[in-house]
């Protein structure tokens, strides 16, 4: 029995089946739903869990090569909330585009974690380095 890390069962299949270049999305609890694209739900409550928990958990065993996150996360959010998510991504590239290109690749990712986050555009494209 796994006694630490990560215990979802289907995130640990997931992240199994991430290859290298290949990405994974942590999404808030807005973010639409993809026909196709595996997702595992873990939402429970408003802010419950976080992107941030979720990146956390998955640093620890997940080799990250960049991050893709919406541009106007910046705007949108406190400059607090953007120096949590920055020292979270810390080491790690972070791209900004827009929105609505962000969302266009989702259609070639491997899977998609939903959170509970209600932080806006707080959604993550990781690529496995």
């Amino acid at each position: 029995m796994i006694q630490q890390g990560i215990l979802n069962p289907a995130i640990l299949s997931l992240l199994a089946r991430v290859r290298h270049t290949n990405t994974l999305v942590i999404a808030d609890r807005g973010f639409p739903s993809w026909p196709g694209v595996e997702t595992v739900d873990i939402s429970l409550i408003d802010d419950v869990p976080r992107v941030l928990e979720v990146l956390k958990a998955l640093r620890a065993n997940f080799v990250i090569g960049r991050a893709l996150m919406a541009e106007e996360f910046r705007a949108a959010n406190l400059p607090a909330t953007c120096a949590l998510f920055e020292r979270a991504l810390a080491g790690i590239p972070t791209v900004f585009e827009p929105h609505a290109d962000l969302k266009k690749r989702v259609l070639n990712v491997t899977g998609l974690i939903r959170t509970g986050d209600t932080t806006q555009y707080a959604n993550l494209i990781l690529e496995s380095a």
